[in-house]
Order: structure tokens, then sequence, then C-alpha cells
């Protein structure tokens, strides 16, 4: 991956100039095909870019199995990307795979969720931070649902705007953001090895770290670290959890803390505050208060039921 300076691009007209495209039929909104985008040689292999603007694509047509990690997956129909504004992302421009791909991508300006209920509500959609490697993968069904729905509003912004514009498409913009967070959980259960895979070295790093000096060290691990460890974001780690055990990361860091406690407390003469600081915490009372608040008991409490 070569060191290549990000475009930003702050507005969906400068993209469609960018990309040799004809005006955007509205200024915060658009749905452009994938064949209609332009790359040019002086840009290299490699693009990077950051958009002041979400962006919402499906890309089709790839050929061969696409691989995340060493597994290859089952859903070769659709590819969907979330990307929202200022994120750093690149593009890997093949001339001839490009012109074998099929799909579109939509931008949306913050501006036009603006005092909407949607606008409101755009961080539950924790997809738009997931990287890349993250993205959803759609069966024939679903990308026909998909769509359909963007189709719905490439016909509303192509239309006369009137006073109901916005919000006829703002209801389809939840829909479809609706109908991806269900696909996003499908993707979680159905890929069972993948995911349970990722749940059996979050136990490994975990253990492994509360079994080193990294927990005296370093303090309770953070989620950013876990994360890093199992090579995905922070966001879709959470996610993934959640819809498999219930549970964010914090509570499964937590989990293991508690579990090292206990051992600590039932098999060790080490004094609270001696377990406390071994666990990484710098205050007793933090550590006690976590404590009370996982097992409902004291870890003086904890101990004496082993008397």
């Amino acid at each position: 991956m070569e060191n290549t300076k990000p475009i930003r691009i702050k507005t969906i007209s400068e993209f469609h100039k960018l990309r040799a495209l004809p005006k955007p039929a509205h200024p915060l909104i658009s749905i452009v095909d994938y064949s209609d985008i332009r790359f040019f040689p002086e840009e290299g292999k490699e693009v990077v870019a950051i958009f002041d603007f979400y962006s919402i694509s499906i890309k089709s047509g790839v050929t061969g199995k696409l691989k995340y990690g060493q597994q290859q997956y089952d859903f070769d129909e659709g590819i969907m990307f979330f990307i929202g504004p200022n994120q750093v992302f690149g593009v890997e421009i093949d001339q001839e795979e490009l012109q074998k791909a099929t799909g579109w991508i939509m931008l949306i300006h913050p501006d036009f969720l603006w005092n909407t209920s949607l606008g409101k509500n755009m961080k539950k959609y924790e997809f738009f931070h997931y990287a890349v490697n993250e993205a959803l993968f759609l069966s024939e069904k679903e990308e026909m649902i998909i769509n359909g729905i963007v189709q719905n509003i490439q016909n509303e912004y192509h239309s006369n705007i009137d006073k109901f514009s916005q919000d006829i498409i703002i209801s389809q913009l939840e829909t479809l953001l609706n109908y991806s967070e269900r696909f996003y959980s499908r993707q979680f259960l159905t890929r069972k090895i993948s995911s349970h895979q990722i749940l059996d070295r979050l136990e490994k790093v975990l253990t492994d770290y509360f079994n080193s000096e990294d927990l005296l060290i370093k303090g309770v691990p953070t989620v950013q670290y876990i994360s890093d460890q199992l090579n995905v974001s922070p966001t879709y780690l959470r996610s993934l959890l959640k819809v498999l055990t219930g549970q964010n990361t914090q509570q499964h860091i937590h989990n293991k803390l508690i579990e090292k406690a206990k051992e600590k407390l039932s098999t060790t003469e080490l004094t609270v505050s001696e377990i406390a600081y071994e666990l990484g915490f710098e205050h007793m009372q933090s550590f006690s208060k976590l404590f009370k608040t996982k097992t409902n008991l004291s870890p003086l409490e904890f101990r004496q039921s082993f008397s």
C-alpha cells in the first residue's frame, strides 16, 4: 500500500466534477452508477480519499471469491460498504476489474439530514464506522431489497422537488439503514465459523493478557487494544459481540477481570489492595466498586464466603 496523500472532497458537486460526472440533480444527495465513474492514470493504482459526507455503496460482479482473513465468503452477489464523514479510506484501482464491476454509490451530505429524525439517530448505525474489510455481504434477495429502495430514492430526487420530497427520501433512507442493520445481524449469526473464531481468539487474547506482566505494567486492557489484537475495528467487534453474546467488548474485559479477581481472592492471601494493584488498578476503591457491581458482593465478602 503506497503512502498516498488523501484527497479531501467536501461536496457532492465536487465529487461529480472529480469523477467526470454530470452535475448532481440534487446538491445534497446523489446516486451514481459505478460504470459512469472515471479514474485517471495520473492518480496511480490507489486513491485515498476523505469525504465530508456519508457514502453507501454496493459493488457487484467481482470475479472470484472474496476473502476476509483466511475465510472465503459465500455471498458474492453484492458487497455493501458504509463510510461516514471524515473517514480516510483507500480504493485499489484495477481498470479491468472496474469494467466488470456493477453497482452504485450513494452520497448523502449531513446537511440533508439536518433537523430530521434520521439526523438525530445516525449515530446508532455503527456500520458507518466499520473498516472496509468488515463490509456487508448480501445474498441475491437482500441485494434486490436494497436496490429497490435505492431506486425509489433516485426516482424521488429526480422528480419535481416539493415540500414532501425530503421527508419521503428520509423515510426511504431509514428503511435502507434498518434493513442493513438486520442484514449485518444475519451476517454475524450465519457466519458461525468466522464469528466463533473471533470469540475464541478474544478469549485467548484476554487470558494471555491477564496472565502476563502487561496487566501490572499497562493496566486493564482497552477496547482499542483488544480490537487491534483481533484485527477488527472497535465498533465492529462491539456489534458482533452484542449479537452473539449480548455483551459489549468492555463487559467481556470486565468479566475476565472479575474471574481473575475471584481466583486471587479465593486462592491467595493477598490483601484486596494488593490484588487491585496486580489487576492494574491504581485505586482499590475503583476495583472494589467494579467487583461489587458485577457480583453484588464486596471483595472481602466474597473472600469470607470461602471461610
